[in-house]
């Protein structure tokens, strides 16, 4: 039984093929023999948004399994609160009618479009909750023998309402229809508001056929005038798979409400956030299905080269969810669904904590992109001057709660300076988790990264504060200061290893062992202490300049360096040392040379950012190289070169892994090109489409 986007079901591959996100959108999944294609159709009217219909169609790729028989279960549930009802309806295939304040009065009906239904059976119940409906429904399943044909079917029992304290049904809160067809067979799925008064037809049979055709007719010309890949001379195959990595991130954008568990110096405990919606996209339909702050504005990228007004609309959602300090949580767990996917010590968010600022990232891009579009459209540059306020804020926390003790310096907060359990301690705040960075957290510490992030936020806020007609000296006299390259280089070159570094207590003297297992008397331990990290060397307070990685670049990746620098020019040849992070799909998270690369962090964590590609900070590297070879300088043509090698090194590899596996994914193996980590990974990873568009 199928529910979730679960990566231990095994699909050979599950992905939308187009989707423009408002309008329609079709997936194709596989799963083992049997082929699978959804898709849907939106039709505007009425007081309540008006219709939609869906279409699933069930085949399969071994003809031998022509006239196997696979049941098809629709679900319509209401969340709690919802207010209004729904009961089941139709004779032959279960329906829906019902009425809810944000929908009015709907019906919801099934039709076997083509091929045939060989049982019906549904289940009118209540549910305790939406992350339950699976479970529901298993213990639901009843046996059935058909008298006549000696068939023997799982079905549905009907209704099953148990009773109130006034000994009264309850009314019902899920109501599940399973269809069972004989392969190949089509089901279409009809919904009508009941205020849309207009309709000429019903959205279904051939008038459905039609109306998708054009959908997707349309969304072919719109991909490629956004996109130019033909002109850009892409293959078909190539363009195929661009359309499926930009449909699959605009197919995952999902509407959540619910209360974040959040700590702060205010308060005794977790306690709920207020309740609220968001609108976002996610980094992973099966792993990671929820909003994360750094991920979003990666994602805003894209998002706003396809559709400006979907980007501003999930801007807008994320920043309604700031508090009155200015921070925003960085992990988004929004209702009952999204809190059964998280284990439980990544559920509490602390007001302490920051996530590197990449909405600003996403704002200047759109800036540079798409300035004349802001001015065009539905109020979009009034959305932008009700953010304004709001990004004001975000700017001044960070600028406030992150800095270090010296001046012009900032230190992630949220490392653990008192575990031994870590080789070094995470620092999951900064977006890179287990990076290293100084050994022995303490307040001395300065992040590299960081003061980038800042110095680009106080850029494109200068850039929105002109826009506007802002007054944003302050944020332009920020960036300049942090910028000011003898002042960057003072706090963060080292001149022992020639890189940009952080600087803190640190040692590279540390090693995981296992303490000696206790002696009892005559009897074996239950279990093996866990390993614990041993200092072999002493620290002391210096660049930790050893490791070789993506902090080292972040002057270069958020561009703040001066094209004549001679440091810019040592970044570039280091760039493609291959001890450090060239390889031949990307460039690898940390240098080879480095001590920590693809060491474990704990016996239980294995190395995450030490060692593989990650496509965002590649992308931030061809943007780079972009921007570099285009800046007059003595490393332009050197830029020129190492952008075309990059670029397409990335691209070649990740469209060759979708060919091999079916899926984009995670992060990418240094050494083989081979996708590793959660699957399908359509969040950053899909930053690959804008490089094959050369959009930066």
């Amino acid at each position: 039984l199928r529910h979730w986007c679960e990566l231990g079901d095994n699909l050979d591959r599950y992905t939308w093929v187009q989707h423009d996100g408002t309008n329609f959108g079709v997936q194709e999944l596989e799963d083992g023999p049997f082929l699978f294609t959804t898709s849907y159709v939106k039709r505007l009217g009425g007081r309540h948004g008006g219709d939609w219909s869906a279409r699933i169609t069930v085949n399969t790729k071994d003809s031998k399994l022509q006239g196997e028989i696979v049941s098809l279960l629709w679900y319509t549930a209401t969340e709690e609160k919802t207010g209004g009802f729904i009961k089941p309806s139709g004779r032959q295939l279960t329906g829906v009618v019902g009425q809810t304040e944000g929908l009015g009065a709907f019906s919801i009906k099934l039709f076997n479009s083509s091929g045939q239904v060989d049982n019906v059976s549904y289940l009118s119940t209540v549910a305790p909750g939406l992350h339950l409906l699976k479970e529901t429904i298993i213990s639901s399943l009843r046996l059935s023998s058909d008298k006549q044909t000696k068939k023997r079917r799982i079905v549905l029992p009907g209704e099953i309402l148990p009773k109130g304290h006034d000994g009264i049904k309850l009314e019902p809160n899920f109501i599940a229809t399973q269809v069972t067809g004989i392969v190949p067979f089509t089901l279409d799925v009809v919904f009508e508001s009941s205020s849309f008064i207009e309709r000429d037809e019903t959205l279904f049979a051939d008038t459905y056929t039609r109306e998708l055709q054009r959908s997707q007719d349309e969304f072919h010309h719109r991909f490629e005038a956004t996109f130019n890949l033909e002109k850009k001379g892409f293959s078909g195959e190539e363009i195929l798979f661009a359309k499926a990595v930009l449909s699959n991130v605009i197919g995952g954008i999902g509407y959540f409400y619910g209360a974040s568990r959040v700590e702060s110096p205010y308060t005794r405990g977790p306690v709920p956030y207020w309740k609220a919606p968001l609108l976002t996209a996610v980094p992973s339909r099966s792993f990671f299905p929820r909003g994360f702050l750094w991920d979003e504005g990666f994602h805003g990228l894209l998002i706003s080269t396809w559709d400006l007004d979907i980007e501003l609309d999930i801007m807008g959602h994320w920043f309604d969810l700031m508090n009155v300090e200015g921070w925003i949580p960085r992990e988004q767990i929004l209702g009952q669904e999204a809190l059964s996917k998280v284990p439980e010590e990544f559920v509490t968010q602390r007001n302490s904590n920051a996530n590197p600022p990449t909405f600003f990232l996403t704002l200047q891009f759109i800036l540079r992109n798409f300035a004349n579009s802001l001015m065009d459209g539905e109020d979009r540059l009034g959305t932008l001057e009700r953010l304004y306020p709001r990004l004001q804020a975000w700017f001044d926390w960070f600028n406030t709660t992150q800095i270090g003790e010296e001046s012009g310096t900032y230190r992630w907060r949220g490392r653990d300076g008192t575990t031994n359990r870590e080789l070094n301690p995470k620092t999951l705040t900064s977006g890179l988790d287990d990076y290293p960075r100084a050994s022995h957290p303490n307040i001395d510490e300065r992040h590299v990264d960081l003061r980038c992030w800042i110095a680009m936020a106080a850029s494109a806020l200068s850039e929105i504060a002109q826009l506007l007609n802002r007054n944003g000296n302050r944020y332009n006299n920020t960036f300049l200061y942090l910028s000011d390259s003898d002042f960057l280089d003072t706090l963060h070159w080292s001149p022992k290893s020639e890189s940009y570094s952080d600087f803190g207590l640190h040692t590279d003297g540390v090693v995981l062992k296992r303490p000696p297992i206790p002696k009892t008397h005559g009897h074996h331990p239950q279990h093996k202490p866990e390993m614990i990290r041993v200092v072999t060397k002493a620290t002391e307070l210096k660049f930790v300049d050893t490791t070789f990685g993506y902090v080292s670049l972040f002057p270069f990746l958020l561009q703040l360096l001066n094209p004549y620098s001679p440091k810019l020019g040592k970044i570039l040849k280091d760039l493609q040392r291959p001890e450090f992070l060239w390889t031949e799909y990307g460039l690898r998270s940390l240098g080879k040379s480095s001590p920590l690369y693809m060491k474990r962090n704990t016996e239980h964590d294995p190395p995450y950012w030490r060692g593989p590609i990650w496509i965002n900070m590649n992308y931030m590297a061809v943007r780079a190289l972009d921007f570099y070879s285009h800046q007059d300088g003595p490393y332009r043509a050197e830029a020129g070169k190492l952008y075309a090698k990059l670029r397409h090194n990335v691209i070649t590899n990740i469209h060759r892994e979708y060919r091999r596996t079916g899926y984009v994914w995670e992060q990418y193996n240094d050494k083989t090109g081979e996708g590793q980590g959660s699957r399908p990974f359509t969040g950053w990873s899909a930053l690959v489409v804008l490089l094959m568009a050369e959009l930066y």
